[in-house]
């Protein structure tokens, strides 16, 4: 595997880093690349850290992750995702090397920054370069199912070891306590981060927050494979009086501009860089969900009420309403809501259910509120906590987190299928009048044998380059979290 990884997409990263150039020391007459990685600022390098995230994240990964969480599904007039949508997609694919070649580059800047930090003892940037770290690895981890992560973006080790997901938690747990551990207030007052954390401009307290959602996560995520794991982590977590996000951590809309290069990675990279507007259409399974239950987030995510089958791109109607993409749409790495439902459910597993009913509707009420709506009403009825069984209670926190998730975040409610199982996979086609409006139904023109994807397969250029990397993997192998 090469440290030194191919770029994005010139016009995704491009148009990013243009947005910094105001208010970052960044000479834009120099490329940064050309550079000794000591003589780059950490304040030049962060916009590009967290703008390479996003655009990798936000481009690649949210494609795949709205196709297999079945927000939308290929058009019947078009082509540009079959392999995506029939579940072939191959090891050779551009989004299979390019999700992976483009976060370990912005995970190069990531890691620079860090050691830089660490060196000059300034915790405040070592907390935000060590969440950043263990965000886009967890992105990885959880995609690819084994990744490198001790030894990725040395320079002096050229096909550095894989480590199994297991390892890679560990490590990134680890990694987070380290960076929370730190005072900062003992970092230097004069390099702060400020204008240039595109995330939380500077706010400690944010960036705090942050991190310690990230490691909710990070145990979450383990419930089914590792319970004592998961159990004692989010208990100590709890019991700690940890605060978690108060606001959503992402690159607000205020940064992106219906312009060439400068829009939200998945408008740039679907409706711009393609020149296809109709590509993404609605897939019944999110659309007959929003529209049984009166979800008035329906017109906001498509511009109807015609759905498609997921994958009936073969026989599918021409008419299907289409999704509905904005190029000032903030990119979140992680929601307010999305935090919320992580609370929710630890409360619901390790507590009791103490306290998650309020939890788990602020979570819905943050959801609503990204859309500049207000669900109380909702609260009021169709998606009212069922104070029921422990599990009845996870399948509504998790479905709405699959809801939230809409439109770049849905590989997080892809991996929260694959931990969870909800939504619940249908035991009849979409067709058929038994259809429960919401669940989960193989694609009609799935090649695997009715088997779901699972992950991606790992990216034909690390094999062909390390020879560290595992054996060929399929898409429908489970990742190590994965025990359904």
């Amino acid at each position: 595997m090469k440290n030194t990884y191919i770029k994005i997409s010139s016009l995704i990263v491009a148009g990013l880093l243009m947005l910094s150039s105001c208010t970052t020391s960044l000479d834009i007459n120099r490329d940064p690349d050309s550079l000794s990685p000591d003589q780059v600022p950490m304040n030049s390098q962060l916009p590009a850290a967290i703008t390479g995230i996003a655009a990798s994240s936000g481009s690649y990964m949210a494609i795949v992750g709205g196709f297999w969480s079945q927000f939308w599904t290929q058009s019947a007039v078009a082509n540009q995702y079959i392999l995506i949508d029939d579940y072939t997609i191959p090891a050779s694919s551009t989004i299979t090397n390019r999700a992976w070649s483009s976060m370990y580059d912005a995970l190069t800047d990531v890691r620079n920054i860090k050691r830089i930090a660490s060196e000059n003892e300034n915790w405040n940037y070592y907390l935000i370069a060590t969440t950043l770290e263990v965000y886009a690895s967890q992105l990885l981890v959880d995609t690819y199912g084994s990744i490198p992560y001790s030894e990725a973006n040395d320079t002096s080790i050229l096909t550095p070891k894989f480590e199994t997901g297991e390892e890679v938690y560990d490590l990134m747990v680890a990694d987070l306590k380290e960076a929370l551990s730190k005072n900062l207030a003992l970092s230097p007052i004069d390099n702060v981060p400020g204008s240039t954390d595109f995330l939380f401009q500077g706010d400690m307290d944010k960036w705090t927050q942050f991190a310690n959602s990230m490691l909710l996560k990070l145990y979450m995520r383990q419930s089914e494979a590792r319970p004592s794991v998961a159990a004692a982590g989010i208990n100590q977590l709890l019991n700690s009086g940890a605060q978690f996000l108060t606001m959503n951590a992402g690159i607000a809309s205020n940064y992106f501009a219906d312009e060439a290069s400068k829009s939200n990675p998945l408008f740039e990279t679907d409706r711009r860089q393609l020149n296809v507007g109709t590509n993404l259409r609605a897939s019944t399974t999110m659309g007959s969900f929003l529209d049984t239950n009166l979800d008035p987030r329906l017109d906001l995510f498509y511009d109807g009420t015609t759905f498609q089958d997921q994958g009936n791109f073969d026989q599918g109607s021409s008419t299907a309403s289409v999704v509905i993409l904005n190029p000032t749409t903030a990119v979140y790495f992680m929601t307010l809501a999305e935090s919320k439902f992580l609370h929710a459910e630890a409360l619901i597993r390790y507590k009791g259910g103490s306290g998650a009913e309020a939890v788990y509707n602020e979570g819905v009420m943050a959801a609503f509120d990204n859309w500049d709506l207000d669900g109380t009403t909702m609260l009021a009825g169709a998606y009212a906590f069922p104070n029921g069984s422990m599990e009845e209670n996870i399948e509504a926190v998790i479905t709405q987190k699959w809801v939230a998730s809409f439109p770049g975040n849905g590989y997080e409610s892809f991996f929260e299928q694959n931990r969870t199982g909800y939504p619940k996979i249908s035991s009849v086609p979409q067709v058929d009048p038994a259809y429960v409006p919401g669940q989960f139904s193989y694609s009609i023109e799935g090649k695997t044998g009715g088997k779901f994807p699972k992950r991606l397969v790992f990216p034909q250029e690390e094999r062909q380059r390390n020879p560290n990397a595992p054996a060929a993997s399929a898409v429908t192998d489970n990742v190590w979290y994965d025990i359904n």
